[in-house]
């Protein structure tokens, strides 16, 4: 069945993202605050633009957002030209920023008042998932604006699951950035201190990852490390507003975050070296300068 949908934000991830809706035989209205991008990419699929947030979302079914932060997010959804002016009744509101559970509790409640759903559902997999279409979605809200959306999701990813009441989606997300700085800093540990040693990186990688050090970090992203190349999709300072995120709301929950947040001064020091574009994997650069 074809749906009308919105898609507002065009950047690495929304770019393919909307592009596989397309894909999946929707109707499909992109935004993007820099009208060139929409332009490439109505010239790389099937569908329109718009001028506006509002404009993208009127008539819709489904609507999509994945923008940079709370702030881009609210100002594409409450600013003037905003989607919550035009949103029809009844109509789904995904939103894929990674962004606080408290934005998105806000922005379910004025959802209901106004009389459409939201799901808040950040998105991990980075932009090779992004790619090939097979991102992991963590999403938080009402199962039956789940269930109407869950077919549409699907376009562009290979899991997605409701994981409870609004903002629940977004604290998951908090969780998967703690786990991948965690695994990221190990594993840069790991290989530099292999290298110190004088041993084959290859074959080492080659030899523990088929035991219990196994991890994506290492799969994808070991070989890339020991060659210093940290071009792989996301940025340190993607990765700096997610921790922040995340221990902010720790702070309000009470959760003692050590790791994350030393971590998180970690790539405070990558950023200082120039790598603020580099991806977050980075972290052996900082281990390899203070050789």
């Amino acid at each position: 069945m074809s749906y009308r949908i919105s898609f507002i934000g065009l950047g690495v991830m929304g770019y393919p993202m909307a592009g596989f809706i397309s894909k999946g035989g929707h109707d499909v209205t992109v935004y993007n605050r820099t009208k060139a991008k929409a332009e490439k990419w109505v010239s790389e699929y099937k569908g329109k633009t718009a001028d506006t947030p509002a404009e993208a979302a009127k008539d819709s079914d489904f609507i999509f957002t994945c923008v940079g932060n709370d702030n881009d997010l609210r100002e594409v959804a409450k600013g003037k030209d905003g989607l919550f002016n035009t949103a029809k009744k009844n109509s789904v509101y995904i939103d894929n920023t990674t962004a606080s559970a408290e934005v998105a509790r806000e922005l379910y409640g004025e959802a209901k008042s106004k009389g459409f759903h939201f799901l808040d559902a950040p998105v991990s997999g980075g932009q090779a998932g992004a790619e090939s279409g097979k991102l992991t979605v963590m999403i938080g809200g009402d199962e039956a604006a789940f269930k109407k959306a869950e077919p549409i999701i699907a376009c562009y990813s290979q899991k997605a699951k409701l994981l409870g009441a609004p903002g629940s989606g977004q604290l998951t997300k908090m969780m998967n950035q703690m786990c991948i700085a965690g695994a990221v800093q190990g594993l840069a540990e790991a290989l530099n201190f292999g290298i110190n040693a004088g041993l084959n990186m290859d074959d080492v990688v080659e030899t523990i990852s088929k035991g219990a050090a196994q991890s994506w970090q290492m799969e994808n992203r070991s070989k890339t490390m020991v060659a210093d190349k940290f071009d792989y999709g996301f940025a340190v300072d993607w990765m700096r507003k997610d921790l922040k995120i995340a221990m902010d709301e720790a702070k309000r929950n009470g959760s003692p975050v050590p790791i994350t947040t030393l971590i998180d001064g970690f790539y405070s020091e990558v950023q200082k070296m120039g790598g603020n574009r580099w991806d977050s994997s980075s972290l052996i650069a900082l281990l390899k300068k203070k050789k």
